[in-house]
């Protein structure tokens, strides 16, 4: 028996998951609208573990606060226990009865719940696949090809678009444009011909270090019921997770 115990624990060993250090990332954004001066705020915090140096996200709160104001008027909650690309979300803007939600059901499906503003209720089963990214999943696609996107390379990929239950073809790429201030500028734009004219380009900025700076482009914040915001969001850094975010 005393020859049995060192191969069990060892075998014990071997299988069991690497546990990471817990972390904690938080950040705020500062929205300003073309036509108007700052709008809102967003109040980001992400929870996740550093492992073998990196951070990896496992639940990201938001919440967004009308500037000059305390009051919350928009939630949103990720989760990305399945991707870190494919978050399943809970988004809610009450003030105009909203709220969406997408779950990943293993990577798979995306199950789609849609309060509509207008008081309706629309759902989907969307197939996902490797290529596909879900909301602020576009962050983690940058990071996760630091290295192609700083050497001129480009990512074709697949953005869920919730309200039409739907995926469809885009292109992360670097990019110039005087009104982003960063170490690295990137670009996000439709690859096929139609979405082209329906859908304008998003432009991102980010510091060395892999740390979003900058998102200029349509956002996902009501401004009434027929319209979103397009803003310059810029974005400061309080607490960061004590590993890296990139190699």
């Amino acid at each position: 028996m005393m020859h049995i115990r060192p191969f069990i624990s060892l075998a014990i060993l071997f299988v069991l998951p690497t546990i990471g250090q817990a972390a904690t990332w938080t950040f705020t954004g500062s929205a300003t609208a073309q036509e108007e001066d700052r709008v809102y705020q967003e109040r980001h915090e992400l929870t996740g573990e550093c492992r073998d140096g990196l951070f990896l996200p496992l639940e990201h709160q938001v919440e967004y606060v009308k500037e000059g104001s305390k009051d919350v008027f928009a939630r949103k909650t990720l989760e990305y226990e399945e991707s870190v690309l494919r978050p399943s979300l809970d988004f809610r803007q009450p003030a105009f009865g909203e709220r969406m939600q997408v779950t990943n059901a293993n990577d798979e499906t995306a199950k789609i719940h849609w309060q509509t503003n207008e008081g309706g209720t629309e759902t989907y089963e969307v197939a996902l696949t490797d290529e596909v990214v879900v909301d602020s999943g576009f962050d983690n696609l940058v990071r996760t090809n630091w290295q192609r996107l700083t050497s001129g390379g480009s990512v074709d990929f697949r953005f869920l678009a919730p309200t039409r239950g739907e995926h469809y073809a885009f292109v992360l790429e670097p990019a110039e444009d005087s009104r982003i201030d960063a170490d690295v500028v990137l670009r996000i734009e439709p690859s096929g011909f139609v979405m082209g004219f329906l859908v304008e380009p998003i432009l991102l900025g980010y510091s060395d270090d892999g740390t979003l700076t900058d998102y200029l482009g349509l956002t996902n914040v009501r401004k009434d019921r027929d319209n979103n915001y397009t803003a310059h969001i810029r974005y400061s850094h309080d607490e960061m997770p004590g590993c890296g975010l990139i190699r």
